[in-house]
Formats: structure tokens, sequence, C-alpha cells
């Protein structure tokens, strides 16, 4: 599905979506329940200024008896108070429910998606998760605020005065309701192209999200290979579209608020016309004639609020679908309902007859059985596509087996609470992701049971210190977004220090030692000796130079487990890997012969 797919609108209204987002207006009915009051309020003060003005005119001006006038004036001003208070209070208390809300939406969110397994993130965009996080969030703020009750507040105000215009003079307010079908026509046209017109804008505005989101992520790509001039004609391709939607929009928008504002004038008209021969008949008095355009150019005010309430529900509606669909995913890798009890040591791992696959029935592991015995060291090579990172993935749960099981101290892993079983665990990968924050936060990563003698002593022993002393601030040295100003190999060293500064009872490296140089890779290999003493490791490795003194070596080819055996027993077998070793080793040579030849 496509993100403008995705932005197409449903139905204004969804009272299964709504009975789910008033769950979270739920803990905050207290505060809602005092705006209900500060808009009933509100409403019921606005009726008073035009009575007012009735009373004024009729029983005082009209007739010269000026005594209390005076006091009506007064009570013109408290009402304009009381309405000021009343609105302040109004504003405040829904525009603070609305935050609140949107805050424990945007948290229940986040921890879902903390919880969502690997698979997820393969089959959806960070961009479309990032929008549900953010605009659709956000378009939820709009209803919460503004929408939901201050929608009272407009319905309130129109009954009440249809009540008093009819309590007033039953006559002279048909006269005034009259244009309420040319009002309804209005509407319903506005409403019908106002919310296709508000559809393209959103389906605009998610392309040109999702063209900044590919092309910023690739801008080291575009300018290799000059492609600037090529995406920038499509970026404006996009971004002319999105102007266009938006000046379709406007258009709406221009005549129906001006048409509202004509009816509105009509009626006024209309009143003036029949109101004025009755007052000069003597059947109406001219208070209530003044107070009849008064109230009518204060009915036709929330029709146009409820017409632009239509947007924001509609969008709202849109929005909390998409939202409650990522909440409704289910969490495919979750803790068992009985957890296992993992006894502490250096970590018994067993593959047993293991089946997986990504999709299907296309499995890139097939039947795998080892055993990784404490305190062992064993080394995973093959070609690339062999399954060597699958085995990883499982190992950690970021996938669970297809069939079989994988038993961590005799325990199969699907009973082990997932945060038990990952601490056991630590992991270093060929892609290093570093955290925007100092290199001590990457490497201690909230860990504050990690003392700086810990940190240091862990960066120390795979080599780390010498660049980090060189930083401006060293340890406390601001690391950017991905670590992009360290290099390949520095991000590489600072993830060893991370694996090891938290003391892992299993340790696992996959291609960690692929992007540093020889001499590099010579010192995290002597640090590496002396740190695997004691743990269980399992290192997946493309050069074999780096697993040749593992007490095991697995060589996987197409989804199984081939060959087994030490550095020299495999060589002696002269199988695959005997073949991997000599197409390496002569890949390697045949440079250095060219380079020495005359």
């Amino acid at each position: 599905m496509t993100e403008h797919e995705l932005e197409v609108l449903g139905k204004a209204y969804d009272a299964r979506l709504m009975r789910r987002l008033l769950v979270f207006m739920r803990p905050h009915r207290l505060a809602i329940g005092w705006a209900l009051v500060a808009i009933i309020g509100l409403s019921a003060l606005q009726l008073a200024p035009p009575y007012l003005t009735k009373l004024a005119i009729d029983e005082h001006i009209a007739t010269g008896e000026l005594e209390g006038l005076n006091t009506l004036a007064l009570l013109f001003l408290g009402v304009l108070v009381l309405s000021y208070l009343f609105e302040y209070a109004q504003t405040y208390a829904l525009q603070m429910t609305g935050q609140r809300i949107i805050f424990d939406l945007r948290m229940r969110i986040q921890e879902h998606l903390q919880r969502l397994d690997v698979a997820f993130y393969d089959r959806n965009p960070v961009g479309r998760l990032m929008t549900r996080v953010t605009s659709d969030v956000d378009a939820l703020n709009d209803l919460f605020a503004s929408g939901v009750v201050s929608v009272f507040r407009d319905i309130f105000m129109l009954g009440g005065i249809a009540i008093v215009l009819f309590i007033m003079d039953w006559r002279l307010a048909i006269v005034a309701l009259s244009v309420l079908p040319l009002i309804a026509l209005v509407t319903q046209w506005f409403r019908r192209n106002a919310r296709h017109s508000y559809r393209q804008v959103r389906g605009w505005i998610a392309r040109i999200n999702a063209f900044l989101q590919e092309n910023i992520t690739g801008m080291a790509t575009v300018q290799l290979f000059s492609r600037e001039a090529r995406h920038f004609d499509r970026f404006d391709a996009i971004n002319r579209g999105h102007r266009d939607a938006n000046v379709a929009s406007i258009f709406y928008y221009a005549v129906f608020y001006p048409a509202i504002e004509v009816i509105g004038a009509l009626a006024i008209a209309a009143i003036i016309w029949f109101g004025g021969a009755w007052t000069l008949q003597g059947s109406l008095e001219l208070g209530s004639l003044v107070a009849f355009v008064l109230y009518s150019q204060r009915f036709f005010r929330p029709i146009s609020d409820l017409s632009e309430k239509f947007n924001v529900l509609q969008a709202a509606m849109a929005s909390s679908e998409r939202i409650f669909g990522l909440l409704d995913t289910p969490v495919a890798i979750g803790n068992p309902v009985t957890p296992a009890v993992v006894p502490a040591g250096p970590g018994h791992i067993r593959f047993e007859h293991v089946w997986f696959a990504y999709r299907d029935e296309e499995y890139v592991l097939e039947d795998v059985t080892f055993d990784v015995a404490p305190g062992r060291r064993v080394g995973v090579v093959g070609a690339t596509g062999a399954g060597k990172t699958t085995l990883i993935n499982l190992l950690m749960r970021f996938y669970d087996v297809s069939r079989g099981r994988i038993t961590i101290d005799g325990v199969d892993i699907r009973d082990v609470p997932l945060e038990t079983l990952r601490s056991r665990f630590g992991l270093v990968l060929q892609d290093v992701y570093l955290f925007s924050g100092t290199v001590a936060d990457n490497i201690r990563l909230g860990n504050d049971a990690i003392r700086d003698a810990d940190l240091r002593g862990a960066a120390s022993a795979v080599h780390a210190d010498r660049f980090i002393a060189s930083l401006p601030g060293g340890f406390d040295g601001a690391v950017a977004e991905r670590g992009a100003t360290f290099s390949v190999g520095q991000r590489q060293l600072l993830s060893f220090a991370r694996a090891l500064a938290h003391q892992p009872s299993v340790l696992v490296l996959d291609e960690a030692t692929s992007s540093i140089d020889t001499d590099t890779e010579q010192l995290i290999q002597d640090a590496l000796h002396v740190l695997m003493s004691g743990r269980t490791t399992i290192a997946i490795a493309h050069r074999l130079s780096t697993v040749q003194d593992m007490d095991t070596i697995l060589v996987f080819h197409k989804g199984r487990l081939r060959e087994h055996g030490s550095h020299q027993e495999l060589l002696s077998e002269r199988g695959l890997y005997h073949t991997l070793y000599q197409l390496q080793y002569r890949d390697q040579e045949a440079p250095a012969a060219s380079l020495s030849a005359p």
C-alpha cells in the first residue's frame, strides 16, 4: 500500500473509533467536565447581551425612563467580564487536557513500537511510522483541544438562540430561520468538495515527506552521481502538486465563508423588512427587532464553525484509524506467560533441528543442529546468504524459529523473559548504530551500574581509548547523529567497548572486524583473547583469519550446516572450508603478486 493510499480519508464520523478515542479522555474527565461547565455558562452568557439591549431600548430609551439604564449597563459589563472568565477557563481546560491526552497517546504508541518484533520494521518504512507518532497524533490533538468538546458550545449556542427567538416572536423567528435550507445546500457543497481537496493535500504532503526522507538520507549518493538537477525537478513537480491542491482548497473556503455571510445578511434584511413593518404597525417592539438582528449575527457564526469542525473530525477519524491500526498490530515476540529461570553462568547454547523462513516456506535455515559448550569459542563462516546472521537474529529472539528450538543452559529461549535473555548477550554488529549524545552515553546506553572505571577499562581493552582521548572532551565528547563524524572503524571500536562494558556472559560478533584495518584488528584480536576467557563466544566472520583460532568453526552453505571442526581439521577435510580458504587467500595474494611483477 502506498503512502498516498494510506492518506485516503474515510468516514467523517466512526462511532467505533470515537469510542476508542474516548478511552484516552476518561482519565481526564474531571477537567473535561469543568470545560463543559464553562462552555454551557459561556453559551448562556452570550445569549444575554442582545436581550439586555432589547430591554434598554424598550423599557428605557423608547420610553424616556432613564432610571435603571445604569443598572443594565453594569449588568452588560458584568456579562462581558464573566464571558471572558468562562472562555479563559474553557480554553485553558481544553488545551491542557488535549496536551495530556496527546502525551498519553504518544507514550502508548512508543511503548508499543518498542515491543514489536524486528520483522514488523522490515515491512514498514520508518517514515510511515514517524508520521503516525507526529502528524497523525497532531490531528487528534486538534480534535481533543478544539473539536469534540467545543462542538457542544456551537450546538448550545444555536439551540439557545433559536429558543430565545421563538419566545420573543415566533413570526420573526420563522423569518430569521427561513434561510436555513440555503445554508444547508452551501454547507453540503463545501463539505463534499473540501473533503476531496483535503484528501489531495494530505496525499501530496505524504509524497513530500517520503521524497525528503529518502533523498536527505541518500544525499551523499545523489551528489556522488550528480543527480541534484534531476532530483530537484522531481521535488519541484511534487511541490507544485501540493501547492495546486492547496490553492484548490482555498477556493472552496473563499466561496463558503463569504456565502455564509451573504446568507446571514439576507436573513438580517428579511428581519428588517418584515420586522420593520410589524414595528411600524405596533405588533413588534423596536428593541425586539434590534435583538433579532443581533441574535441573527450570532446564529450564523456557529454554523461556519461547525463546518470547519467537519474537517477536523474527518482528519481525526482518518488519523485515529491509522494509529489504532498500528496499536492493534500484534506483538509476535513477547514474554512467556510462565517465565523460566535460567541459571547464571557462561551460557550453554544449543540449536536443535532449527528451521526458519522469513517468508512462507522459503527457508534460509534448514534442520540446523549444533552445540556451543560453556566458555567455548565458535566461529561461523559461509558465503553471503548462507544464513549466518539469521543465527544471531534467532538467538536474540528478534525472530522466532519456524521449527525446532534453541536453548540456553537447557531452557528454551522462548520460555525466557526477553530482557533476561538479551541481557546475557553482548552483541557487536557490522553496521554499528550510535545515538546522539556523548561517547560515555553510547557505551553505557543508560546502564548507570557501569562505573567510570569500568567504562574506561572496556574502552582500553579494545584500544578505543586512543581515539577517544583525541576527541574534544574525551569520554564526554559529543557524538553526532548515527556517529556521522566517526570513521567506520572508530564506530566499531565503540561498539566493542559498549558490549564489553555490560559484562555479557555470551559474546556475539557479527562481522565485527570487517571494517578495521589490519593493525587495529590485531590489537582487537589480542584484547578479545583475554575478554573471551570464561565467556561463550559466537563469531560470524567473512575473514577466515578472524576465526582460525576458534575452538570450533561451523561452515554454512545455503542454509545448512555442512561442516564443523577446528581450522586444521576443516582444512584437512578439503571440503567447503578448504575451498573458501583457497578462494580468499588467492584473492589476497593475487594483487600482491601483480605488484611485485617486474
